[in-house]
């Protein structure tokens, strides 16, 4: 298939979601530097140009290539989270990045996306019967503990839970049977005494406020009190653009990256926000959509690994937000500031888009085409 004939192949649809998504985020950013470009939408839109490009480059190129590189990919940002241990960029009480003079490189990011190939490259081709073996889900689980540990040291509770539950949907759509999460969901809350212990103390105080919020407003309760004060007072049609208070006049937290939904919802009041999930709510369908029309399992797993993803990063900023889970540090998928993530996850799209591409290709388990 040519160039050109795959560019027709593109799902253009979803990359205009995609776009719509991005622009309300360079809106949002707008206003939450008081109605100026600087310092964080234009650096955004750069970073969107430039994602984009690289999603188009993806999404254009051949699948079995994907597939050959899933492993040497997933490699490489592991010795990127190695590395951050050793040179890492100390920023807000958390070593993440790797400072590459240009951009600051957050390696866990880059986790999320070599996870969901590595793990669909192993299970891709595999029978029933190899997934039944205990054996065989050894290999994977090691893929999947070693980074989560790797990051949780970071400290990312956040990132570590998402690399996890985004593999436990992998093994779930992979074949693995019902009875072994159970049990290791069994296990985890077995566990879960011991590893509190191993929590920091501000990430108890994050849970024991997400438990009662009202235990300590001015401190450790704050964050997520002037959040929902925000979130009510923006109505049903909000307060109008640049006329949030609670952000404006420094009430919320963190308003350019993590609790930026809740200042979109103070402007734009319940009919922004509904009209954002409905947005984010499209491009899941989308995924997954595709997923159904591959016919190979790595593609299929892929698509499905990433729509996950991207489904989890909504679901987890939005419930935080809203004091319905602990705050963990989760940004808005392309509204949040930050470079990373975004290009980690067009990247992801760009595997998405690639998908249905290659919806009709079939691979042997070597990678090679079937027939």
């Amino acid at each position: 298939m040519s160039i050109g004939q795959r560019l027709l192949q593109v799902q253009w649809l979803l990359v205009l979601l995609l776009c719509l998504v991005a622009t309300a985020g360079f809106v949002m950013l707008f206003s939450a530097a008081s109605g100026k470009m600087d310092p964080w939408s234009s650096r955004q839109i750069m970073r969107f140009g430039a994602s984009l490009l690289i999603m188009l480059v993806v999404a254009l190129t051949d699948v079995r290539l994907w597939m050959k590189y899933a492993y040497p990919f997933y490699l490489f940002s592991l010795v990127l989270l190695v590395a951050v241990e050793l040179v890492g960029v100390v920023g807000m009480g958390a070593q993440r990045w790797i400072d590459l003079g240009i951009i600051s490189l957050q390696p866990s990011e880059l986790m999320k996306i070599a996870l969901v190939l590595a793990l669909a490259r192993y299970f891709h081709g595999c029978s029933v019967e190899d997934v039944g073996r205990i054996a065989f889900l050894v290999p994977p689980l090691l893929m999947v503990v070693i980074p989560s540990a790797l990051v949780l040291r970071q400290p990312d509770l956040g990132t570590a839970l998402m690399l996890v539950f985004v593999s436990l949907a992998i093994f779930f759509l992979a074949g693995v049977r019902m009875w072994k999460f159970w049990l290791m969901g069994i296990g985890g809350l077995s566990a879960a005494p011991v590893a509190w212990n191993f929590l920091r103390d501000y990430q108890k105080q994050r849970i024991l406020t997400f438990l009662d919020p009202e235990r300590d407003p001015l401190g450790a309760g704050y964050h997520i009190i002037q959040s929902k004060i925000a979130l009510g007072s923006g109505g049903v049609f909000g307060k109008g653009f640049l006329q949030g208070s609670q952000a404006h006049l420094n009430f919320l937290p963190e308003k350019q990256t993590d609790f930026i939904f809740t200042m979109l919802a103070e402007e734009f009041g319940m009919a922004g926000g509904v009209a954002l999930v409905g947005l984010y709510s499209l491009i899941v369908a989308y995924g997954f959509a595709i997923a159904i029309r591959c016919r190979s399992q790595f593609t299929r797993l892929v698509t499905l690994g990433v729509t996950t993803t991207f489904f989890l990063y909504v679901f987890i900023n939005i419930a935080m937000v809203m004091g319905l889970i602990p705050v963990v540090g989760v940004p808005l998928p392309l509204i949040s500031y930050g470079g990373t993530a975004m290009m980690t996850l067009m990247l992801g799209f760009g595997f998405v888009l690639g998908a249905y591409v290659n919806r009709d290709v079939t691979i042997s388990r070597r990678g090679g085409l079937d027939g």
